[in-house]
């Protein structure tokens, strides 16, 4: 199989070419990455010199661009099976105070790849947000696949109106695709922007850790390689035109996270500094994963114990 990544560079998508060469070392993926602040080539220092790697920087809203390396592919006889798309402007601040990136990249950047996958009949697989669907209060049934969307924030707004866009391709034109909708995810190779490892990094210094408000904020964890699992089993067995929905099971309050994170690390409490609440600040997320467990046999294998731990020692080693 030959696949273009987008956002390739960024977190889960090193993540996910990483799992992709060790699971199938015959396939070959070509990787296109803006190389934005959250995009880090360090990350894919292992793969630099396959033969069956290709990076290219660029924005996934060069219709040109993302035209001539599916051109260029097929022409060398590695015609493009399938296009995932991780590219993303995912941070959630960052929307707040200036949400045109996030419109440019996730809404606009996202239609360009559709235009160009409809033209040359290439499956396109969408990788999202649970965010799209709001927020929970205590009690809420989780979100599943037929819960509405109500965004809150810019970033989720951007994400939602690309999931429209994508469903509008297949249902309009009939491109064969299909969307996930993840949980927080956290692993090796996440930026220090994000949440645990702003808060292991910072540890490791003996620097403050900020924490939003009283911390009740309540998120569900997935650990990144069980992510590409699940994306993984989607791309080869999942049913064209759905979407999946992909949860860790692992609903933890970020005050327990942090004080977790602390014990781990052999710090006190006082290290913590709490920081006036994001405005906005969706209270819980959680999902059921029912239909992904059912039709493909997925379910998160890591728990957030071990997970945690895997991931203290990448930082502490990088």
């Amino acid at each position: 199989m030959n696949l273009l990544i987008t956002g390739g560079a960024g977190f889960i998508g090193s993540n996910f070419i990483h799992y992709i060469f060790a699971k199938y070392p015959d396939y070959k993926i070509v990787n296109l990455d803006l190389l934005t602040y959250a995009g880090n080539l360090e990350n894919l220092k292992a793969v630099e010199n396959n033969s069956k790697y290709k990076f290219v920087k660029g924005d996934i809203g060069d219709y040109a661009l993302v035209s001539q390396i599916i051109k260029e592919n097929a022409s060398a006889g590695l015609s493009i099976d399938i296009i995932v798309n991780f590219a993303a402007e995912s941070h959630v601040d960052n929307s707040i105070s200036g949400p045109d990136a996030f419109v440019k990249t996730n809404i606009l950047g996202t239609h360009n790849l559709l235009k160009v996958a409809k033209e040359k009949n290439i499956r396109f697989h969408h990788v999202s947000t649970d965010e799209v669907f709001g927020h929970l209060e205590d009690g809420d049934p989780q979100f599943n696949e037929n819960t509405p969307y109500n965004p809150r924030s810019p970033y989720a707004a951007s994400k939602a109106a690309s999931d429209h866009l994508v469903r509008a391709y297949w249902h309009t034109y009939g491109l064969p695709i299909t969307i996930s909708n993840c949980s927080n995810n956290y692993g090796p190779y996440q930026h220090k922007e994000k949440f645990i490892p702003l808060f292991i990094s910072n540890l490791l210094q003996n620097k403050k850790v900020p924490l939003y408000g009283e911390g009740k904020n309540i998120r569900d964890w997935l650990y990144v390689e069980d992510h590409c699992r699940a994306i993984d089993l989607i791309i080869h067995k999942g049913k064209i035109g759905e979407t999946y929905l992909v949860g860790g099971d692992n609903e933890k309050r970020n005050i327990d996270i942090a004080k977790l994170l602390i014990e781990k690390l052999g710090k006190y409490d006082s290290i913590i500094e709490k920081v006036a609440d994001r405005p906005g600040h969706d209270y819980r997320y959680a999902i059921d994963f029912s239909k992904i467990k059912n039709e493909l046999g997925w379910e998160p294998r890591v728990s957030f114990e071990e997970g945690i731990d895997k991931t203290i020692e990448w930082y502490k080693n990088n």
